[in-house]
């Protein structure tokens, strides 16, 4: 990574989660820590927000998931992360996140996974040890 440029994260909001406080919530905690936050908006599909992470060079791909759905979207995502050069980038899920799915999406590669209940704080500091 470029340590001329901020930390550039691509937030996406996968499938019909129609849900977005929380993803906003944490996309301005992002960026008042100084990230460079690129929101994509609802309702995404993994080749939507597989191609801005390309576009934007992605450091970190975030997904904000409370629908549910965050199992089969991750594992529609994973390649086409891969295939767009971005498997090597910081993969990470928030939101409705039962503790029975955490380790799966670990397995997928999404290597923070924060509930609902997650402080921001540890969000950020999360980014800041696995990007810098």
């Amino acid at each position: 990574m470029n340590q001329e440029r901020k930390i550039r994260i691509v937030l996406g909001k996968p499938g019909l989660d129609g849900h977005d406080h929380g993803a906003k919530v944490v996309a301005r905690a992002l960026m008042e820590a100084g990230f460079e936050v690129i929101y994509t908006g609802l309702r995404q599909t993994p080749a939507s927000i597989a191609k801005i992470a390309r576009e934007h060079d992605a450091d970190v791909v975030a997904l904000s998931s409370m629908a549910g759905s965050h199992l089969d979207f991750c594992r529609k995502l994973k390649p086409m992360l891969e295939q767009s050069g971005l498997g090597n980038r910081l993969w990470i899920i928030g939101g409705n996140i039962p503790k029975a799915d955490q380790e799966d999406l670990r397995a997928l590669g999404f290597k923070g996974v924060f509930p609902s209940s997650s402080r921001l704080d540890d969000i950020v500091a999360f980014v800041e040890a696995n990007v810098r």
